[in-house]
C-alpha cells in the first residue's frame, strides 16, 4: 500500500484569538448535543454561545471529548507524555492482519 505523506499545517492554521468561524461554531452545537446526552455530573455546563473564540471552542471540545471518549483522553495523555520526553512524534502502527483475511478462499464457519 502506498505511502500518503500528509504536510504539516502551517503554524497560521489556527490562533487561539482569532474569532470562531461559522464552520467552528456549527462543530461546537454539535458536540453540546452529544454533550447533553452524558449523565449531568460529566457534563461541563459551559454556555456555547459565549465562545468567541478558536482557543474557547478549541478548550470545549477537549474538555466534551475527553468526557465523551475518556480512554482515548488516557492514550492521548501517554502519547503527549513520550513525545514531550522524546523530543518527537510518534509513528502511527499499521494493524496487523487477522489469520481470516490472510486467505481470501478460506470459508467462513
Amino acid at each position: 500500500m502506498a505511502v500518503i505523506k500528509v504536510p504539516k499545517p502551517p503554524r497560521s492554521a489556527f490562533n487561539k484569538n482569532r474569532p470562531v468561524s461559522a464552520l467552528l461554531k456549527n462543530q461546537v452545537l454539535h458536540l453540546q448535543q452529544a454533550e447533553f446526552r452524558l449523565p449531568v455530573r460529566q457534563q461541563t455546563n459551559i454556555y456555547i454561545n459565549k465562545i468567541r473564540t478558536e482557543g474557547e471552542a478549541a478548550e470545549y471540545i477537549e474538555r466534551v471529548t475527553r468526557e465523551l471518549h475518556p480512554e482515548g483522553a488516557r492514550r492521548f495523555d501517554i502519547a503527549a507524555m513520550s513525545e514531550r520526553k522524546s523530543g518527537g512524534g510518534t509513528k502511527a502502527k499499521t494493524k496487523p492482519k487477522r489469520k481470516s483475511d490472510a486467505n481470501p478462499n478460506r470459508k467462513k464457519s
